[in-house]
């Protein structure tokens, strides 16, 4: 009982200091959008254990595709682009600098955390390699860990463009996006129509940039007031229309992440079923707005929006680490259901979803310590200059060990 008063005074006093301009709504869909995240990955993503006791990445949809469905609802980053673009647009248009120093303080919030999970890595992966985890198993772990930091490399250069997608807004409103659609849509005709035989791989390259800023123009648009009740209803309509065409007439993966060994993917890079199924999203938000911020009015219910928010690029870099930090040491122990075990029945997603809730534990335990990299440097503090050369050498060296590259 007590800790249950000490939580309530805790969202009680988190209620009364939240600003009265603060947008609940769009906070909470960012929160929403963030806990998905970890979320997806812990639960389509797996190990298997080597002859040798080395973790192996792998996945429950290769022996499940019934789960694929589960994908449609985990995969929000649509969600968290249409997000950034509406906060980005009222940041931006709120700046009292230039362009230049607001850009820059964009690209520093979003790269310390990134540098800060990478060196702490290169600095943990020879002490476990001299502990005796086998190097196949740092591999693995290299792997996952840089695996969700792409995505902090396009929303960077996303963010890079917010003044032009401003301009697009204005002149456009929210058919701004439109254009990195029909892009999309053009480089998936010649990658997987008739022409696809002649067509160099790299060409898919291309939907990179156009698939992942369609979201964030909506964003934009959304938050130059140019995206209402109406737009909000074409982009559900719409793109759940597109969605289902592409599945059922164009035969699309029903995935929204990879699955190992599919000669397909829809993820990396985007293709127009990401878009189609970012735009449904993105209607769905902006019609659930108002009902979404009445909800969280209630401080029992803002509270945790308002830490998850605090703790965004933590998440982002550290979930995998949690679920590393329990099957690192359950490797050790052979095959622990739902742990270590091939993701390949009934019997290991009963147990992954017991352990859901250890990962989430671990990466509460670490944020304490890892929600310092999101925090600003002290000013004046001695040596900074000389850390962060550090941290970007052993960032560097990480990122060369995790791409195979070493």
């Amino acid at each position: 009982m007590s800790a249950l008063a000490t939580l309530r005074r805790t969202a009680d006093r988190i209620d009364r200091q939240t600003p009265a301009h603060r947008d609940r709504a769009v906070d909470g869909l960012r929160a929403l959008a963030l806990v998905a995240v970890p979320t997806g990955h812990w639960l389509l993503g797996g190990f298997t254990l080597d002859a040798d006791g080395a973790l192996h990445n792998a996945s429950p949809l290769s022996a499940f595709g019934a789960l694929a469905p589960a994908s449609w609802i985990l995969q929000m980053l649509g969600v968290f682009f249409l997000v950034g673009g509406y906060a980005s647009a009222l940041s931006y248009g709120r700046r009292t600098g230039s362009t230049a120093s607001w850009l820059k303080g964009r690209a520093v919030r979003l790269g310390r955390p990134v540098l800060g999970v990478t060196a702490v890595w290169a600095l943990a992966a020879p002490v476990l390699y001299a502990a005796g985890v086998p190097e196949a198993t740092l591999r693995t772990a290299a792997t996952l860990v840089v695996q969700p930091l792409w995505f902090v490399g396009v929303y960077a250069v996303v963010t890079a463009l917010t003044p032009y997608c401003v301009r697009a807004a204005h002149r456009l409103g929210g058919w701004a996006a439109a254009p990195l659609l029909a892009s999309v849509a053009a480089v998936d005709f010649l990658r997987y129509g008739p022409f696809a035989d002649s067509v160099p791989s790299w060409l898919s390259l291309l939907n990179i940039l156009p698939g992942w800023l369609f979201a964030y123009q909506l964003g934009v648009s959304w938050g130059e007031g140019r995206v209402g009740r109406r737009g909000g209803w074409l982009l559900l309509a719409g793109g759940t229309a597109l969605f289902a065409v592409l599945l059922v007439v164009f035969h699309y993966p029903a995935s929204m992440v990879g699955v190992p060994g599919a000669p397909r993917t829809n993820s990396h890079p985007p293709s127009l079923l990401v878009l189609a199924l970012a735009a449904g999203q993105s209607g769905a938000a902006v019609l659930l707005r108002d009902r979404l911020a009445r909800l969280l009015a209630r401080p029992a219910l803002w509270g945790p929006v308002v830490v998850v928010n605090l703790c965004a690029m933590t998440v982002l870099c550290w979930h995998q680490t949690a679920m590393l930090a329990a099957a690192v040491p359950g490797s050790f122990a052979g095959a622990v259901a739902g742990l270590t075990t091939a993701p390949d029945s009934l019997g290991w997603i009963a147990a992954r979803l017991a352990w859901m809730p250890v990962f989430a534990v671990l990466l509460v335990v670490i944020a304490r310590y890892a929600r310092r990299f999101e925090s600003a440097p002290r000013p004046g503090r001695k040596g900074a200059a000389v850390r962060r050369t550090v941290a970007g050498v052993l960032a560097a060296g990480f990122a060369v060990f995790a791409l195979g590259l070493a």
